[in-house]
């Protein structure tokens, strides 16, 4: 299939849009608050939207559609790999508001002091490039593979980024944020689109079954993915989540906790829902190559599995609709992830290291020009480095796993200081890469035992060296646990507790009022599993039916 008139016409009507809502709602941005945080003034349903749509890439369905080809709906896991982990969310999201910072530098200096800061910097900085690229290159290749070649890879790479950098450098976090409001609902229609056309072509479930084996419709396998290596993804997760450099922007900027905690929620388990859709693409392409509808050959790369159904099922306009919302995909996150990486540099190095005391305009201007310039760094990573979509998105998630030891370990014991995080940072990372070296794989390869060690040497690293070390500045601890230890609503509740920072001491936080203390943090993490159970029991009954 090539690109046709109407979808010309379909693209041309979504790059209107989308850039119109970006300048308008960003036209009035004009300090640097509001450019990378929004004021922290987001309702629920922006913040909902954002959530969604800055976790959500697409190399995601490209990576998952390849994975389920190849080894069956087991694979699911890649990208379910946060679904248990999902409920934490609540618990986790007013943390982020209440370290009342700009960027996760920021936090850590308040924690470890400047030199554990300046490592967290690296560390976000390649966070951003290796991920912008990874994104920019899946939505290369499914776009490629669904226009039949007509357009390469690369070419669409550079083409993308020029399209999210117009209004993202106008109007920041507050035209990303409304922007993915806008292309969640187009995400929702890449993940399901391709379904009912492709459940047609294979003869429903029913043809599926009859050309694929039994194996290919178990979420958990031997040949695939097991109980174990889940397990292995959801501690990954948990761990990796608090560190991610994006997160304070993407789910400390609502108005209130209570809204910052909707927002976390439920806009990553409408993203666990719509990955639903992507795994059954990548059963859909296998039951035709199985059944002669599809060349095998056209997957020599079983990435290339999700732009192939795309190409052999949509039909005019439905293909520009397609286009659509893979770009929807990537501009929500990576206009965010430019403005993100925008204020790591300006308000995590420039303003407190390297030139103070200027007028707020002009660190407004560093910060576009640095998010500008981070993220053309992405794209070189796109065209230049990336072999396999799949690995790049584990390798960038390990890493922040492997810094997350420090984050959380720092949040829920106070003991923690900046030697143990130096040494649980250090220790994680040299083993994790010398068990790949010394078995020949790539660096960015990903394999759940290897993971497993290499997280529980930083963990006892962590505890060990902090405990043989002189302990952080009392001032500063206090100053640092007495921000998250009162509420950021600014409704008299100061004493309000909250589960995850107060996990070691349980019960003095309670200060005599049991477990009702904590009755947010409860009930929210009880219905969150409710949802999450019955997630994964009707995708269960939907491949067993």
């Amino acid at each position: 299939m090539k690109i046709a008139p109407l979808d010309w016409a379909v693209l041309v009507a979504y790059l209107v849009i989308i850039t119109l809502i970006g300048l308008i709602v960003g036209a009035r941005v004009r300090r640097t608050g509001e450019y990378f945080l929004g004021g922290r003034r987001f309702g629920p349903w922006l913040m909902i939207g954002q959530s969604f749509g800055v976790g959500t890439h697409a190399e995601m369905p490209v990576a998952l559609a390849g994975a389920v080809y190849q080894v069956g709906a087991s694979a699911i896991w890649y990208q379910w790999k946060n679904l248990f982990i999902t409920p934490f969310y609540w618990i986790m999201a007013p943390v982020f508001r209440r370290i009342r910072r700009t960027t996760m530098v920021e936090f850590t200096e308040d924690r470890y002091g400047p030199w554990m800061g300046a490592i967290y910097i690296v560390f976000a900085l390649c966070y951003f490039i290796i991920n912008t690229g990874s994104m920019l290159k899946g939505a290369g290749k499914v776009i490629s593979q669904a226009t039949g070649g007509t357009l390469a890879a690369n070419e669409i790479v550079v083409a993308m980024t020029v399209m999210f950098i117009l209004y993202s450098f106008v109007g920041g976090l507050v035209a990303a944020a409304w922007t993915d409001l806008f292309q969640g609902f187009l995400i929702i229609v890449l993940s399901f689109m391709l379904v009912p056309l492709g459940w047609q072509v294979v003869g429903g479930l029913d043809g599926m079954k009859a050309s694929l084996e039994p194996f290919r419709f178990s979420l958990a396998t031997l040949s695939g993915i097991g109980p174990w290596v889940i397990a292995i993804l959801t501690v990954n997760g948990l761990v990796g989540i608090m560190a991610q450099p994006h997160q304070l922007a993407t789910v400390g900027t609502g108005r209130d906790e209570r809204t910052c905690r909707v927002g976390m929620f439920y806009g990553n388990f409408v993203k666990r829902v719509c990955t639903v859709g992507w795994a059954l693409v990548g059963l859909i392409v296998a039951a035709m190559v199985a059944q002669g509808r599809t060349d095998a050959a056209l997957l020599t790369d079983p990435e290339n599995a999700f732009g192939v159904a795309c190409r052999q099922l949509l039909f005019p306009g439905a293909l520009g609709l397609m286009i659509a919302a893979i770009l929807a995909a990537n501009m929500s996150t990576c206009s965010a992830f430019l403005v993100d990486a925008g204020a790591l540099f300006t308000e995590g190095l420039y303003r407190r290291r390297l030139v103070r005391n200027r007028p707020d305009r002009h660190y407004l201007s560093v910060g576009r020009i640095s998010g500008f310039a981070i993220t053309m760094l992405g794209v070189l990573y796109a065209v230049f480095l990336i072999e396999s979509v799949l690995y790049t998105f584990l390798l960038t998630e390990t890493l922040a796993t492997f810094v997350g030891i420090s984050v959380l370990g720092g949040i829920v014991w106070p003991r923690a200081n900046r030697w143990g995080a130096l040494a649980s940072l250090v220790s994680a990372l040299a083993t994790n890469f010398l068990l790949y070296s010394l078995t020949g794989q790539r660096l960015d390869h990903w394999e759940a035992n290897v993971f497993l060690a290499a997280l529980a040497v930083g963990i006892a690293a962590l505890v060990v060296v902090s405990a043989l070390t002189r302990p952080e500045p009392a001032e500063s601890i206090q100053s640092f646990f007495g921000r998250l230890q009162t509420s950021s609503d600014g409704d008299g509740e100061g004493g309000r507790p909250l589960l995850l920072v107060n996990l070691l001491r349980l019960r003095p936080a309670a200060a005599g009022r049991g477990w009702r203390a904590f009755h947010e943090d409860l009930g929210g993490f009880g219905l969150a599993w409710v949802l999450v159970v019955a997630l994964v029991a009707a995708t269960a009954l939907v491949l067993a039916m």
